[in-house]
């Protein structure tokens, strides 16, 4: 009988999207990338008879089960302890799902999952594994962020064989993996991070979730692109994609939810980073906008729409005369692209031209605005500061902006309208679509089709 023989196989993966190729080439022919290839070694068992095992276990096909006649079961979900966090997730982790929280390093990833796992622990176990830092170092932490006594089972290690065994024998409920990166195999010669560690690692952790039903949250690094590191497949893979959002310099904390197989995408939770750790915000709105005793120029309040929740947000613009030949177009947290073609709009269809002026926009605190109903705000804000006049206290707005100067209507303009008359506002300027038969009492609504409308309650022109 043949002993089967190993050997190393040489091959060259993209880091961006996870293409393999058998030879080195400038560009990846997969995603398109330049110089993304690394090289990878493997080992490789080789049967006596020279089969690869392609087709090995053909008996343990899966039956087929037509769609009518399969049995859905009603989703099991464990609390994290952290409203805003469950919230995100749809009402808390589902017993057997994988997600993948990514972040820029020091936003908070780990000391939110930190405190969620010792709110689970006092109820259900619980293991935290990190790759990155001791135990030592948890614990401080833990007992930075004032979180008592608790029990949780920490596990400093790296190697996936260590954790499989360990996460078999204690059998959490949930296990944290911070971070991903870190973690890697002694089947792959590759060194931890690399695109095929990243993969084959994360694919056992998927494979020991879907089997013992633990949900395992795994902690990603994102590049200097804010995207996640490794391979794009990564993404596929898991259950749930989260973002952690937010800017160092102040204390708000945004996690969104990019893909979720068990809840709405682009749900958001808003946290306030303090001593004692991350502190869930229940009324955001009030936290995003700038009470003044008079309405400044160039201010503008939006009522946005983050996943299922409304959201009131400052939004801020400033038109100074440049000095340059090709004037500045900056923006925080909108689309520098969709400025241009909004001050394009004014220009043809309001007679507001700005080719000799720097154009900033800023959504205040920290937060990114991806939605097309921030369009009239964004509009309004500019004409605003470029004249020097502001709309009367008070007021809201919100319409999608189209490139004919039509202002177009958004979805659930009427959650809008309420969050806004919730928090004090007298007046909203939305699309004459989106205007309710009976809008909320105490708000105004004025409906506006064209760009010059809206820009004619600037300052009660």
């Amino acid at each position: 009988m043949a002993v089967a023989k190993s050997k190393t196989k040489t091959s060259f993966v993209c880091r961006e999207c996870g293409e393999r190729v058998a030879k080195w080439t400038g560009q990846c022919s997969s995603c398109g990338e330049w110089n993304t290839l690394e090289e990878s070694v493997e080992l490789a068992k080789a049967s006596s008879d020279g089969r690869r095992g392609r087709f090995a276990g053909m008996a343990d096909i899966a039956e087929v089960k037509a769609l009518n006649k399969v049995e859905v079961d009603e989703l099991e979900r464990v609390g994290s302890g952290v409203g805003e966090l469950d919230r995100v997730l749809g009402g808390g982790f589902v017993r057997g799902s994988v997600v993948l929280i990514g972040g820029d390093p020091g936003i908070g990833k780990s000391t939110l999952l930190l405190q969620a796992m010792t709110h689970i622990q006092a109820t259900q176990s619980a293991l935290y594994v990190t790759g990155e830092e001791s135990a030592d170092q948890i614990a401080m932490r833990a007992r930075r962020l004032a979180l008592g006594a608790s029990d949780l089972a920490l596990l400093a290690e790296n190697r996936l064989e260590n954790v499989m065994e360990t996460a078999l024998r204690t059998k959490p409920v949930v296990m944290v993996m911070d971070s991903i990166q870190t973690l890697y195999t002694d089947t792959l010669q590759s060194a931890p991070g690399s695109v095929v560690q990243v993969r084959e690692t994360a694919s056992q952790l998927v494979r020991l979730a879907k089997t013992t039903g633990t949900v395992v949250v795994l902690v990603g690094h994102v590049t200097k692109e804010g995207s996640l590191a490794g391979p794009r497949i990564l993404e596929h893979m898991v259950d749930a994609v989260l973002y952690f959002e937010g800017d160092h310099s102040t204390s708000f904390r945004l996690i969104r939810a990019i893909k979720n197989r068990y809840g709405a995408v682009n749900e958001i939770g808003v946290f306030a980073m303090t001593d004692e750790g991350l502190r869930e915000v229940s009324n955001p709105s009030a936290m995003f906008i700038t009470r003044r005793g008079e309405p400044a120029p160039g201010s503008m309040v939006l009522a946005t729409l983050e996943g299922t929740r409304p959201l009131m947000v400052e939004v801020q613009a400033l038109v100074d005369q440049s000095g340059l030949s090709n004037p500045r177009r900056l923006t925080v947290g909108f689309e520098q692209n969709r400025l241009a073609m909004l001050l394009a709009v004014l220009h043809q269809h309001a007679g507001l031209a700005m080719y000799d002026q720097d154009v900033f926009v800023n959504v205040v605190g920290g937060v990114r605005i991806t939605e097309p109903a921030a369009d009239l705000a964004v509009m309004l804000a500019v004409a605003s500061s470029l004249r020097g006049k502001s709309l009367p206290a008070g007021t809201a707005v919100f319409g999608e902006v189209g490139l004919t100067g039509e202002v177009r209507p958004v979805q659930r303009g009427e959650d809008r309208l309420r969050e806004a008359a919730k928090l004090g506002f007298d007046r909203a300027i939305v699309p004459r679509q989106n205007v309710p038969k009976k809008p909320p009492k105490g708000l105004t609504v004025v409906a506006v089709e064209r760009v010059h409308q809206a820009l004619d309650e600037i300052a009660g022109e």
